[in-house]
Order: structure tokens, then sequence, then C-alpha cells
């Protein structure tokens, strides 16, 4: 389990520093992330030219991995803006209105729809499927945008993807790493998962609640605001809203049964989605505009992926550094990290499991931490086949628990990178409700850090 830190460790190690500290002062990421990028090539290469090459080398990498993300936001804000002109959102929303009535059970509310989804589909497909139609529901009850993001993001790419317990394919993949069933880290995971989601999730909204009541924060998302661009113009009558009111909700749910059918999961699932949304798109157009539905169509779009890229602008150059940690590194700069290496963030992660002794508190701190680690590089997945492998050496170690340790450990890696913390991963949800993804990583900073803290403890007592 040794691990040899090069220099390539420890100054990506710095710049993360540098980064987190940046985050937390509100200052822009860009600069720092960039000048990252140049210094580690530089270290690497030994290359003037192939250090600023990297640079650029590392943005298309980064925008390829986005790219299926930055289309699906697209599109669906595309076909926001046709059913807010057309007037057919008010009429989609009108039935929840009698439910959602405060905003204390629109964060409920929400974020139980969007973990029960996530369960069976996974995050992306739930942000596009309920972020559209429930976020005007819930700023009309009270709840801000960043409330709606926050619940979203929490109970979606936290509680729903750490534990996984209907896809099965995190548990998987650290089963088979720990060598053990994938029903034992299940099993292990549920008392594990209930504590993260409860402490995290109400801790966030205590803290919601706070600076509500202070005024701090904005009912409507103010990132990149359109205004002025979505007033309602009477082009259907009042029984076509009614018809297309019923029409698309019952289209993304198609889509639903579609994907338990056919057994679509993921990047399937998220491209049904999205190619649903266009073909609504392109119906409404036509339907509302008549002869200029084929050029208002076009126009949609066009602010649709307007909205998409100045939504990624500031995550790219961030997103394109914690590649580096990962499987970028090579496709970026090239084949310059030891031939031992598994990755500059998974090399963190193993050197700090082969420095600590092992005792059963410390096995599960190490755990955490190593989870945290490798969810630097903002997939969450990447990792979680080494917190396997390590839990199974802390549990052959300590004699018990190997189940237990390899789902916090998985835990820890998909809540910081799955889609809480790390800016980039935030973004589906972040940009559905019109918020910077940067504001949204720092509202769930405490939340999270505080339910990784007390299901660190509980994870002393199951062991």
């Amino acid at each position: 389990m040794n691990v040899d830190l090069s220099a390539l460790h420890l100054i990506y190690m710095v710049f993360i520093m540098l980064i987190i500290g940046f985050m937390v002062k509100r200052l822009d990421t860009t600069l720092v992330s960039i000048s990252g990028i140049f210094v580690i090539a530089m270290m690497a290469t030994q290359s003037i030219t192939s250090s600023i090459s990297g640079i650029f080398n590392s943005f298309i990498f980064a925008i390829t991995e986005l790219l299926p993300t930055i289309l699906i936001i697209s599109i669906i804000v595309a076909m926001s803006r046709v059913l807010t002109k057309t007037g057919i959102n008010e009429a989609m929303v009108a039935p929840f209105t009698k439910i959602i009535k405060n905003p204390t059970l629109a964060y409920w509310t929400i974020g139980i729809l969007m973990m029960i989804i996530s369960w069976f589909f996974w995050p992306s497909p739930a942000v596009a499927l309920l972020g559209a139609v429930l976020l005007p529901v819930a700023i009309r009850a009270g709840l801000p945008a960043l409330g709606v993001a926050m619940a979203m993001n929490l109970f979606g790419h936290g509680i729903a993807l750490s534990s996984d317990f209907v896809i099965q394919g995190a548990p998987k993949l650290t089963a088979d790493a720990a060598g053990i069933p994938v029903g034992d880290v299940v099993t292990a995971s549920i008392p594990l998962v209930i504590t993260m989601g409860i402490v995290t999730t109400v801790v966030a909204f205590v803290m919601l609640r706070r600076d509500m009541k202070k005024g701090n924060i904005e009912l409507v998302g103010t990132h990149q605001s359109q205004n002025g661009q979505d007033t309602v113009e009477h082009l259907l009558s009042s029984a076509q809203k009614k018809f297309f009111a019923l029409l698309i909700p019952a289209a993304f749910l198609l889509d639903v049964v579609a994907m338990s059918s056919f057994d679509l999961q993921g990047g399937d699932a998220t491209a049904l989605v999205g190619g649903t949304a266009v073909f609504i798109l392109l119906l409404l157009c036509m339907t509302a505009h008549k002869r200029k539905g084929l050029e208002k169509s076009t126009n949609y779009l066009i602010q649709g992926f307007q909205f998409g890229f100045k939504v990624f602008g500031p995550v790219i150059p961030i997103a394109a550094f914690f590649y580096l940690g990962d499987s970028g590194f090579t496709a970026i700069i090239g084949d310059h990290l030891p031939k031992t290496s598994h990755g500059i963030v998974n090399d963190l992660g193993v050197a700090l499991a082969s420095v600590v002794p092992l005792t059963k508190e410390i096995a599960v701190i190490t755990l955490t931490g190593v989870g945290a680690i490798t969810g630097l590089d903002g997939s969450g997945f990447s990792g979680i086949s080494l917190v396997g492998s390590i839990g199974n050496l802390f549990g052959t170690a300590i004699g018990e628990g190997t189940a237990t340790l390899t789902a916090l450990g998985q835990i820890a890696a998909i809540w910081v990178g799955g889609g809480t913390l790390i800016p980039w991963a935030l973004i589906p949800a972040a940009a559905i409700c019109n918020v910077s993804p940067f504001e949204l990583a720092r509202r769930n900073l405490v939340p999270v850090l505080i339910g990784l803290l007390v299901t660190t403890i509980v994870a002393v007592f199951l062991i």
C-alpha cells in the first residue's frame, strides 16, 4: 500500500488547498486553477510549450467530459423558455400549489420526490424531470431557488446516489474491490445513509430558514439572470394550455416507464429526457408560433445553449484542474506519472491510508478521509474501488467491520464528489434553479461536513 509521493502530488495538494481557500473567501478560482494546470504540466514535462498547450488541452478534456450535462441543461432551459412564454407552465404547476403551501413543505416534498426518482434513474434525469415543474411552485410557496437547488442536490446527488440501493452501481464497485457480497455493503450502508441523510438535510434546512428570516437569500435565482425575456404572450388558447399541461407531464412519465422497462440508467436515461424535451420544444413552437415556428425553435435553442455555456464558463477551468487528478492527466499532459501511480488523487488516498495506525476509531476516520479525497476529482465514483480495497485491508487488520468501512468510504466519496460539494458536479441542480454552483457548494459545505462527522462517529459504534 505504500506510495511514493512525488513533487507533482505535493503541488497538486497545494493548489487544492488554494482553490478551497479561494472558494471560502468567495474569490474567483479561474486564475488559480489555470495556474495549477500550468505548474503541474511544467513539472511533469519540463517544457514551456507543452505546459501552455496543456492548458488548452485541459479545457478540451473538461468540456468533453461535461458536454452531456451542458446539453441536457441547455435543452431543458430552451423548453422552459417556451413553457413560460406560452403560459403552459402556469397551468402545469397549478395542481402542485395545493400541496406545496409553505417553504417547509416545498423543501421536504421536493427533496423526497427527488430521492425516490433518483434511486431508480439516478439524479441527473431526476433534476431535469422535477426542476422545471416544481421550481415555480416552490418559489410561490416562499422557498428560495437556492433552497430548491439544495433540496434536489442533497437528496438526489447525496442520499440517493451515495446509497444507490436500486441500481447498485456504487455498492457493486466497492463490494468487488473489498471482496465481499454486494448485499453486505448495501445492508451495512443503511444506518450510515440514514444518519448522513437526516443530519445533512436537517442542518441544511435549519441554516436555510435562519438566513431566510434574516433576508439574506434572494427568492428567485439571479445567476446569469435573463429577466424580461420570459414574459407571457397570448399564443395559445386556454384549452390548448390545459392540453399541453397534461401532455408534457405524461410524456415525461412515459420516459420514466421506458427507463424502467428498458433498464435505461445514467447517461441513457438523461438522453431520453433530453430527446423528449426537444420534441416538446418543436411541437410547442409549431403550435404556438405557427408559420414562425421553424425560426422560433432555433431561437429558443440558441437561448438555451447561451444559458448553458454561460453557466459552465466559470466551471470549466476548475473542472480541468481537478480532472488532472484522475483519468485526465494522461490525456491532457501525457504519461508522466510514476508507473506505480493510479492517478494523483488515488495516490494521495493510498498514502493517507498507509501512514495511520490500525485501530477501529482511526480506521473509520481514515476511510472517511480517503473517500473525501478521492471525491475531489468531481465524479464520486472514480475512487470508490480504492475505498473498497482499503476497507478490506483495515477490516482484515482489526478483525471486523469490512462492510461498514467500505460503505462509509463509499458514502464519503460520493457525497463529496458525486454532486454536493464539487462545483461542476452541482451544475444540473444549480442551472435548473438559475443559481450559482459555487454559492450552492458553499451552502452545502457546513451541512455535509457535519453529516460526515456524525456518520463517522456512528460508524465506530457499528463495527
